[in-house]
């Protein structure tokens, strides 16, 4: 099938221009900005109003409460409805999940806002409830990580399951800015001569700079030549969630996290195994063998985090080999398991007792049941570390203006963009998106700075215009609050870092070490303290955002 006739179908589209519904809403849009400048005094043409996106970068739970912060106070100065499009990253995407399951937030957001509290302020999913959603996802053709880390993660964050798809979660005739949710693909980052920068928006999915979209209700689903092969389940908000946000820490770091989160769920399981079954059920051999498949597992999970701990798993095998026998394991695997192994390096020991785990998980295979299954599955993931594994929809599409790396697999590697670039520049940088100024909110742990920097050295290796980013030395460690960066053809760019010595004063270390990125749930102060500082940014730079959008105005009525 020819390109053209692929761009026809509606299935898969290649081209660097904007989904039909996207112009559409954009056009309609910008009258409601046209209408805001005017009660702003900010005077122009229609044809002059300029096209102004918002960004959030990643954070964790730090970067769902500062955009909500942010969002709140840009709405009491009158800016909220100047936004054309808002695009977030990791924690910042949490936040947008939660306000657009309303419809037209923006005309209601204290309320909004009060519900959202609420539910960050309340009880966690109940382990029953995060269990049923993980055999939920069991169910597709792709189950990775990213599936265990929306059920058991994410819900401990957000505290809820919206299982809604992102195609309801929007309404055409929206009052809200366009929503943009972004991720990279990992194959791209690790490969030269690919495009890793990867947007979500209610329209479509897709590769934000080679144009190659694919109906955002079909994504996930097995593609051949850009036809629709094996339709797959519309993915949820839940799972969106955990698709961008799901690089809270470094990898050891999110190892054990999710090892102990593991150990949780198996933890529930076994229990839940025990008290349904009847004292007559409790006999028979074959409930007996199924129980001691769950000690193995437990056990596998005790090794595991014994080993990245650094302490000796000696006793955990042993026990394990007891049960084994009792199960009529392989030998080959006893006697692997039975010699005691003193590695000289963590490494070693690690990926030791990795192999093993997948070895004992395939010899569990000759007995099944759903959630043994499951639970099995979930190791073996943990052996593997996929994330994000979904159908490539552009598989073996003929289009030379596509990059081959994205044309050989099957299925590609989807992950937290924060990974690679901690703010989603790159979806509202798209030419066909004519943006003229960029309000980027940063919520970065570390250098507040990054973020931007960063992006200025892509754009340069991509000719892509974006402004000369210079940060005065002495700001390096000590940010203040409002940095405008601009350039005669490129967008400005105007960069707050959510903690600096404005809104934080001399207590700006104190304030990074109380929000950190991996911690637990906010308390109801932690959230009313940190949507305070991140409003403050907005309310002490009002009449500066009213400039700059001024300036934007003047800039576009001279082209």
């Amino acid at each position: 099938m020819s390109a053209s006739k692929l761009q026809e179908s509606g299935e898969v589209r290649i081209a660097n221009s904007l989904h039909t519904n996207e112009k559409e809403f954009v056009a309609r849009r910008r009258e409601s900005v046209f209408q805001s400048l005017q009660k702003l005094k900010i005077h122009c043409s229609q044809d002059d109003v300029p096209n102004i996106a918002l960004l959030g970068s990643g954070g964790g739970q730090r970067a769902m409460v500062g955009l909500l912060g942010s969002l709140i106070e840009l709405d009491k100065v009158g800016l909220l409805d100047c936004i054309l499009y808002l695009s977030g990253v990791s924690g910042s995407t949490w936040c947008m999940a939660s306000l657009y399951k309303e419809p037209d937030w923006s005309t209601k957001l204290d309320t909004v806002k009060d519900k959202i509290i609420k539910r960050l302020s309340g009880p966690k999913v109940s382990q029953g409830d995060a269990f049923e959603k993980l055999k939920k996802y069991h169910m597709k053709d792709n189950f990775t990580l990213t599936d265990v880390w929306a059920a058991m993660v994410i819900t401990e964050n957000v505290k809820e399951i919206d299982e809604l798809p992102l195609t309801d979660h929007w309404d055409p005739l929206s009052k809200d800015p366009f929503p943009i949710y972004t991720a990279i693909d990992n194959q791209c980052k690790q490969e030269e001569g690919g495009d890793p920068w990867f947007e979500i928006s209610p329209q479509e999915a897709g590769y934000s700079l080679t144009g190659a979209f694919v109906e955002t209700s079909s994504f996930g689903s097995q593609f051949d030549k850009g036809s629709k092969k094996k339709p797959q389940p519309e993915m949820d908000m839940l799972y969106l969630q955990a698709l961008c946000g799901s690089a809270l820490a470094e990898k050891d770091t999110i190892r054990k996290f999710l090892w102990e989160k593991i150990k949780d769920f198996l933890q529930h399981v076994t229990s839940t195994v025990e008290r349904d079954m009847s004292e007559e059920m409790k006999t028979d051999p074959k409930n007996t063998l199924v129980y001691k498949c769950y000690q193995v597992l437990m056990g596998l999970v005790d090794m595991n985090l014994s080993v990245l701990n650094g302490k000796d798993s000696f006793d955990l095998d042993q026990s394990i080999i007891d049960t084994l026998k009792e199960l009529g394991g392989e030998k080959s695997h006893l006697t692997f398991l039975g010699q005691k192994n003193n590695f000289d390096e963590k490494q070693a020991a690690i990926l030791h007792v990795k192999e093993f785990t997948e070895q004992i998980c395939k010899d569990l295979n000759w007995f099944h049941s759903e959630t043994l299954d499951l639970s099995k599955r979930i190791l073996t993931c943990m052996h593997h570390w996929i994330w994000g594994r979904n159908y490539n929809f552009l598989h073996k599409i003929t289009d030379q203006s596509v990059p081959s790396a994205l044309l050989k697999s099957e299925t590609r590697d989807y992950e937290d963009a924060g990974l690679l670039l901690n703010s989603p520049y790159f979806s509202v940088l798209r030419e066909e998106r004519q943006v003229d100024l960029i309000i980027s909110l940063d919520f970065s742990e570390g250098d507040p700075f990054m973020s931007v920097t960063d992006t200025h050295k892509l754009c340069e290796e991509l000719n892509i215009p974006f402004p000369e980013v210079n940060i005065p030395s002495e700001d390096l460690k000590k940010p203040k609050d409002f940095y405008v960066f601009k350039g005669k053809n490129a967008p400005t760019v105007i960069h707050i870092p959510l903690l600096n010595v404005v809104n934080c004063g001399d207590k700006l270390e104190t304030y990074r070490d109380k929000y950190r990125t991996f911690q637990l749930p906010y308390t109801h102060d932690n959230i009313t303290e940190l949507m305070e500082l991140a409003g403050q940014n907005i309310l002490n730079n009002k009449e500066k955002l009213k400039k700059q959008i001024g300036d934007a105005v003047q800039k576009k009525t001279k082209e």
